[in-house]
């Protein structure tokens, strides 16, 4: 009994503790943080990949408009950060775009391409801000320039994996990893 109470203390308390997930941009060099934070948040990932995948589930021009549209917004989000302006509820709507985008991939409901890019826009505005607010001593350039690479290759592998899925499944598999990105995201948002 006393070594499941352990084991199971042990286990809460490595849970509660911080992920440490993204490389310090103080100490690693701007570009590399820049570049590895979208990279080393599952909530970044889960977004950026679900706007690839709703580009590609979107077809025709939404596959460049959307991650376009994100890109840009995110950067503009982030400037924002750097100058200080400040944004109040940043972590919740980015955790709310996991859920969403999620949601709309699964229910694959026939959008417009500009709202389809307006929505994605309004998130990546949140996340821009989110990068600039974790900015510290880094060099602004450098960890911009890194975060848009990588953020523009999770779309791509996003893109790629939609347009994949759709060959092999039709639309059934991009419509289940999206009903897996909702959940994921209501799992960082109560769960993590």
């Amino acid at each position: 009994m006393l070594n499941r109470t352990l084991l199971a203390l042990s286990l809460t308390l490595a849970a509660t503790l911080p992920a440490f997930a993204h490389l310090d941009p103080t100490e690693h060099g701007s570009f590399a943080a820049g570049f590895s934070h979208p990279l080393f948040g599952l909530d970044h990932i889960l977004a950026m990949v679900a706007v690839g995948l709703w580009a590609a589930q979107q077809g025709g021009r939404a596959i460049w408009q959307v991650p376009a549209a994100f890109v840009g917004t995110i950067a503009l989000g982030f400037g924002f950060a750097i100058f200080g302006a400040p944004l109040p509820f940043v972590e919740p709507v980015i955790l709310a775009s996991v859920v969403f985008l999620g949601v709309a991939i699964a229910l694959a409901l026939p959008i417009p391409t500009a709202a389809v890019a307006a929505l994605v826009g309004f998130f990546a505005f949140f996340h821009g801000h989110a990068h600039g607010g974790e900015l510290g001593e880094a060099g602004a350039w450098e960890f911009a320039s890194g975060f848009l690479i990588a953020t523009a290759a999770l779309h791509a592998a996003g893109i790629a994996a939609g347009l994949g899925l759709a060959r092999v499944s039709g639309k059934l598999i991009t419509r289940a990893a999206g009903a897996a990105t909702a959940l994921g995201g209501l799992w960082l948002a109560f769960g993590a």
